[in-house]
């Protein structure tokens, strides 16, 4: 009887861990398609791009043999490596206080109001600003303060940074107003008052109130930069060419195993920068608790 009543104990207890098995299961049924479908458009591909990365282009053709040259040739041209560090520092310059109550509102349309006409458009409007014949040489020259139009403007790196300032100041701006929007400004007043600078008020207090906001601020606006190949191929020229523009070069003249790999060191750096980010916010502040 004993041996009996354990077995059936037992079997019970199998029926209640399979019951509470399949309701676990059933739970996540709803996320089957989403699993599908970042299979099929983002592992698959990455995992195709991984490959190829690791394979050789022999005669403009894919051989499949391993080997780990599309990596060392990236780092073994200084040309490429140049121009991965200047990719870095323009996505580190275009990233880079209060204002009245009654101004907050007008300011924020300011900076909503850019979102409203198409990228494609915002970036060619600066042709007729930056070039020879655009806005700012008519008018220096109506000015008096050349006689010629100054190619100085346009097609270098300088006015690539410009142009990525103002595509993302948005993002970061409206990031940063809801931090910035509850911030407490009479603490700031208070550290003045018991002998703070300026600037030690705002990095012992205002920093670290609004550092998620700062965060997620960075992430929104210097994680997409490293990527730009339209906005250094249009106002760059040769001297503006970033990282994308290098990739896209290389899938052009059928190097897709070298464009491969430096499309997976940019990827794997962003995935470090983004642990990175991650690890420096608290649980709380990460879900914005």
């Amino acid at each position: 009887m004993s041996a009996q009543a354990d077995t059936a104990a037992a079997r019970r207890s199998g029926r209640r861990r399979g019951a509470r098995i399949g309701s676990g299961l059933a739970s996540y049924a709803g996320f089957v398609p989403a699993i599908v479908l970042l299979g099929l458009c983002f592992l698959v591909p990455l995992g195709i791009i991984v490959c190829y990365s690791f394979w050789e282009t022999i005669d403009y053709e894919v051989v499949h043999h391993w080997t780990f040259s599309n990596y060392t040739y990236f780092f073994s041209v200084s040309a490429y490596v140049s121009t991965m560090w200047a990719t870095l520092w323009v996505a580190v310059v275009a990233t880079a206080r209060y204002v009245p109550q009654r101004l907050r509102v007008p300011l924020l349309v300011l900076v909503i109001v850019p979102f409203w006409t198409s990228y494609l458009l915002r970036v060619y409007s600066w042709l007729t600003i930056l070039g020879d014949q655009g806005v700012l040489n008519r008018f220096l020259q109506w000015a008096g303060i050349t006689n010629h139009p100054l190619g100085v403007f346009l097609y270098d790196r300088p006015a690539v940074i410009l142009v990525l300032v103002y595509l993302y100041f948005p993002f970061g701006a409206l990031t940063l107003y809801s931090s910035i929007d509850r911030f407490d400004w009479n603490q700031l007043r208070a550290a003045m008052d018991l002998g703070a600078s300026p600037a030690q008020a705002i990095f012992r207090i205002l920093v670290p109130q609004i550092k998620p906001g700062i965060i997620t601020a960075i992430i929104f606006v210097f994680i997409p930069i490293l990527g730009e190949y339209l906005t250094p191929q249009i106002v760059g020229g040769t001297g503006g060419v970033m990282i994308g523009n290098l990739i896209v070069n290389f899938f052009q003249e059928a190097e897709y195993t070298r464009g491969a790999a430096v499309s997976l060191l940019i990827a794997g750096f962003i995935v470090v920068l983004l642990l990175i980010f991650r690890k420096s916010l608290s649980a709380k502040e990460a879900y914005g608790a």
